[in-house]
């Protein structure tokens, strides 16, 4: 029902809003793109015909219809909604919502608190919707972009259930564009491949394929249909989502490793361009290439490292655009060299024996005895310098006498380290032999 003493709003100033705003969904069966959620069978259509809502966290990238959802839900349960930005508002600003809540709690109406962007709370402002989401005064809705586990406290995570909202598909894209174009009366003047390539621009957020789309028609002349090329020079291109100090880089960068691990240089190169498209700092990620070279190739190709800090050290050179090229050739050679994480995982088992054996005196033999008092007692007593041995290999014991010989190192039979296995299954035959 319409709000009888709401401002009427004149049709040629109604008409100016904003596409997105005039075709926000009226019915929470007419949402798009998130059918696990509000169709027939979704979690929020059940919630509703259960007659019960609990409070929830909506995760999600933008454009997605956390917020449309949020006041949908509310008027279809019959909540009263209230809507706060965690941008903008502060603790005192919360003291009232809560006070407002508990007042209409009192007169028999619970609350729908749709917090936006609610991972800019800090720790103490989350804490403060506990005791009123424990108590009842409200039921708790907030959206974010980021993932609630890294950044909503724990224990307001325990009292909410985390719905995850799903970029668009071309299929629910194509659905609001369709939608739009009923809300015009005139479709969108673009060739098949164009509205394609429209599409493809939006990268999967509703909002901004129906900005696009108005766009579209503000630019375009009477009479003109727009190819893909047409369409890309008169629309700006919209910027990936993408922020370096969350998720989007930290799940880019991820893609990036082990689409290199993998041994996928397509993969790999398309990950490095993506964030190069983003405006990652090159330097983080020739660090990144060192680091894989060292943790994912090691000793398979010895050469791996080299070509890594050298692109590093390329890029720090040449500056973009030429440097990007150098960090690009040492993604294909480390997705295209064999693998090995033998030293990596030999080193972080001999870190853990380090720990646990940390006091233990080296044998003896081992020690050097610069003064007599120290070769009274036995240090250096028994060593053989190896190149004077056969083979220049003793075969003697390096380990602590309490410790024990160990084997940390188990290089795989790839790569250079196949040589490696050969050189070390001799020198055991060989300290078998001679009693080391």
């Amino acid at each position: 029902m319409s709000d009888l003493f709401a401002p009427k709003v004149p049709e040629d100033i109604e008409r100016k809003r904003p596409l997105a705003d005039r075709l926000r969904p009226k019915h929470l069966a007419e949402v798009t793109g998130q059918p696990h959620l509000t169709g027939p069978d979704g979690v929020l259509t059940r919630m509703i015909a259960s007659g019960s809502l609990g409070s929830m966290i909506f995760w999600g990238p933008p454009g997605t219809g956390k917020t449309t959802v949020a006041r949908l839900l509310s008027g279809e349960a019959g909540l009263a909604f209230e809507q706060i930005s965690a941008i903008f508002s502060g603790v005192a600003d919360l003291k009232k919502v809560f006070e407002a809540a508990r007042a209409r709690r009192m007169n028999g109406r619970q609350t729908l608190l749709f917090v936006d962007e609610i991972h800019r709370f800090n720790r103490a402002q989350q804490d403060s919707f506990l005791p009123v989401m424990e108590d009842g005064t409200i039921i708790l809705v907030g959206a974010t972009t980021e993932n609630p586990s890294f950044e909503l406290n724990a224990a307001l995570l325990s009292r909410a259930r985390v719905l995850t909202f799903r970029p668009h598909d071309a299929e629910s894209l194509a659905e609001l564009v369709a939608r739009a174009e009923e809300a015009e009366g005139k479709k969108l003047p673009l060739d098949e491949a164009a509205r394609q390539t429209l599409l493809m621009m939006a990268d999967g957020d509703g909002r901004a394929i129906l900005t696009l789309s108005e766009e579209v028609w503000r630019a375009a002349r009477e009479g003109e249909m727009l190819d893909p090329q047409s369409l890309l020079n008169i629309v700006q291109r919209r910027a990936p989502i993408y922020d370096k100090g969350q998720d989007g880089h930290y799940n880019l960068i991820s893609a990036l490793h082990k689409a290199v691990r993998g041994s996928d240089p397509d993969a790999a190169l398309y990950y490095l361009a993506r964030m190069f498209d983003a405006g990652e700092d090159p330097l983080f990620l020739g660090r990144r290439l060192v680091r894989m070279a060292a943790e994912d190739i090691g000793l398979a190709d010895p050469q791996a490292l080299v070509v890594a800090n050298a692109a590093k050290d390329a890029y720090d050179f040449l500056g973009s655009p030429e440097g990007e090229l150098a960090l690009a050739e040492a993604c294909v050679y480390l997705a295209t060299a064999p693998k090995s994480n033998g030293v990596y995982t030999a080193f972080k088992a001999a870190m853990r024996a380090a720990k646990e054996n940390g006091s233990l005196l080296p044998p003896k033999h081992i020690l050097n005895a610069p003064t007599k008092l120290m070769k009274s007692e036995g240090y250096g007593d028994g060593y053989r310098y190896d190149h004077d041995q056969p083979d220049a290999f003793s075969g003697q014991d390096y380990f602590p006498t309490e410790m024990g010989r160990q084997k940390f190192y188990n290089p795989p039979d790839r790569g250079f380290e196949r040589e490696i296995n050969k050189r070390l299954q001799w020198w055991d035959k060989l300290r078998k032999e001679r009693g080391g």
